[in-house]
């Protein structure tokens, strides 16, 4: 195995006789490079997933690293990560339609200030066309290993074909882990769960063959004297699907019993300010023909009612600090909102209203999810459950409710360990890496794993803010680093282990100072109620793209080509030089740096 370079001392090397620096030793090489300073260096890059990363870090290493060799494995049969994959009914996003989009391609056609599922896909779909990154990416292929071989400096994959179950083989310089964190799917640990003879289905593996409601004609044909009834319904969980699927299938059900583990805030819509100024109240959600076709025709307005979207969205980080102003003013402006939309049952709220404070948990708006709880077809059960049994839930009050239809809405593993074996410098796994706890460096890398970058890694994740924002600063951060690989002849690169720990100690000295260590159960915890925050980002979304806009080359350790750490040097010529093209447009006023005079200068 190759062993790393020693650290270039340039004292040592400048204390010879006379101040005249002593020639480096054979561990030292200082060789010249054939090679022009600007002559760029062939590389491979691996993306797994084309989910919104994948499709982002696409367009950007294409656009921006010359001499680039690219694929993109994903699993799935399309792309859109969480987009493809989820297909529940009432599936949307959760945060404004206008901020969740890529910021080069803005999309004046949004149906709904919260987009549905399959508008979003076809969003990110038409991206991908558009900028080419269809060729690239090879359907149902499944990563399902990740070696780092030092000797060459290379990630040795394991890829299957979940086409014809074969396996191939796959080799890069950098990888990029871009599969997401909400997509590994758990049944939730319930006794008896799989014993229901019922439907059983999860919020993520959603049976769209199914249908939720029994056809009218068909049940017409077989029952002519008999009203037409669908099948009742269990979903068990509050989360964000959970929120989204009960008022979805509530007009095609006879009854849901909606069981309930935590209670949770329910938010005030988002970017309300800019509804009700458009006369939408806080109920509609739904763009009008003319205000679409006004977008479209008045780039203008767009822009003014995006950026007080974006501005609405950016401005609010005070509810996540402990004592904050927007932190108490929030509480009661949720308590409000709640017990207004709960007026039909409002004996629901001391159900519902938690002890912690607003956003110690994912926030999320759900449009017609409290409206749907006071309907007298859906009942709220707070009971534990105990067990599954054939036709239904029994619950620790005693109580069995018989239902046709289970739907777990019970969320994913949390963990951030990667569904596939990742395996950096001596062999070690990922997983054993984060055995303690998932750290890493800005969210983005870990010692130990070179060249190997990681988009909605641990700490990544927002409380508040624009994510789509964070994601495309990740994407840039990638870029910059293998830009800087090409640029200075470097073969692997990786986090510090003090850059990685100081991260580590700076996010859990933070959070000390936020809602998200309060006594509430989140996937930000790893599904804990007191566990280490792992999942958010320690600051707001402005703070985290700044944080991420210029990289620290000093927080990294490097490996150079041949080892030489000043190959990137080359030999002293330029590329155009060897070309007999010599380029003097630095002097040009437009190439110029022209610094600002002083108003008295003519004095």
């Amino acid at each position: 195995m190759r062993q790393r370079s020693p650290t270039f001392d340039a004292e040592s090397h400048l204390a010879g006789f006379n101040g005249i620096p002593q020639v480096p030793s054979a561990a030292q090489p200082c060789k010249i490079e054939e090679r022009a300073i600007d002559e760029v260096r062939p590389l491979k890059a691996i993306v797994i997933g084309s989910g919104i990363s994948g499709i982002l870090s696409c367009i950007r290493l294409r656009q921006r690293i010359p001499k680039l060799d690219l694929c993109i494995y994903e699993k799935n049969a399309d792309l859109g990560g969480t987009w493809f994959e989820n297909r529940y009914p009432g599936c949307a996003c959760d945060i404004p339609s206008h901020t969740y989009q890529a910021s080069f391609e803005p999309n004046k056609e949004w149906s709904s200030f919260y987009a549905k599922a399959p508008e979003i896909h076809a969003y990110w779909k038409r991206l991908a066309r558009k900028y080419g990154c269809m060729d690239f990416i090879k359907f149902s292929r499944q990563v399902s290993e990740a070696v780092w071989d030092q000797e060459n400096f290379k990630w040795q994959l394991k890829v299957e074909n979940l086409q014809n179950s074969s396996t191939l083989t796959d080799s890069c310089d950098i990888l990029i882990q871009a599969t997401g964190t909400l997509n590994d799917w758990r049944w939730p640990s319930i006794p008896g769960l799989q014993n229901f003879k019922g439907k059983l289905m999860h919020s993520a593996s959603w049976d769209e063959s199914y249908e939720v409601k029994v056809s009218r004609s068909i049940f017409l044909q077989y029952f002519p004297l008999k009203k037409p009834q669908g099948k009742r319904v269990a979903v068990i969980g509050n989360g964000s699907s959970g929120i989204q699927i009960v008022p979805a299938i509530l007009p095609d059900v006879p009854h849901i019993d909606h069981y309930i583990r935590s209670r949770t805030w329910i938010s005030p819509p988002f970017a309300q300010g800019e509804m009700e100024k458009r006369k939408h109240g806080t109920d509609n959600f739904e763009f009008t023909a003319e205000e679409i076709k006004n977008f479209k025709t008045d780039h203008q307005s767009y822009q003014a009612f995006r950026k007080n979207v974006e501005l609405e969205l950016q401005s609010v980080h005070g509810v996540t600090l402990v004592g904050h102003p927007v932190q108490s003013q929030a509480r009661d402006a949720f308590v409000d909102n709640m017990k207004r939309r709960l007026a039909r049952k409002p004996g629901l709220i001391d159900h519902l209203i938690p002890a912690f404070p607003p956003a110690c948990r994912r926030l999320t708006p759900g449009p017609g999810y409290l409206e749907a709880l006071g309907d007298d077809k859906v009942d709220v059960v707070t009971s534990e459950i105990v067990k599954v049994n054939e036709t239904g839930i029994i619950t620790a009050d005693g109580q069995h409710r018989a239902v046709d239809m289970l739907i777990c809405a019970t969320g994913f593993d949390t963990s951030f360990s990667p569904r596939f074996a990742v395996k950096g410098r001596g062999g070690k796994t990922l997983t054993e890496r984060w055995k303690e706890t998932p750290e890493t460096y800005l969210s983005i890398a870990t010692d130990e794993f070179p060249n190997y970058f990681i988009s909605f890694g641990p700490n990544s994740g927002l409380g508040d803010g624009n994510l789509l924002a964070l994601i495309e600063k990740s994407v840039d951060y990638f870029t910059a680093c293998i830009q800087k690989m090409q640029r200075d002849n470097i073969c692997a690169m990786s986090p510090r282990h003090e850059a990685v720990k100081r991260f580590r100690y700076y996010c859990d000295n933070y959070f000390q100072k936020t809602v998200f260590t309060s006594g509430c159960r989140s996937w930000y915890k790893n599904g804990t109620e007191d566990g280490r925050v792992t999942a958010l980002w320690p600051g707001s979304s402005l703070h985290a793209m700044k944080a991420l806009a210029h990289p620290r080359w000093e927080d990294f350790e490097y490996e150079y080509v041949s080892d030489n750490a000043v190959g990137w040097l080359g030999d002293g010529w330029t590329e155009n030089e060897k070309r007999n093209i010599i380029n003097v447009d630095y002097l040009d006023d437009d190439q110029v740096d022209f610094p600002p005079t002083c108003p008295s200068w003519s004095i």
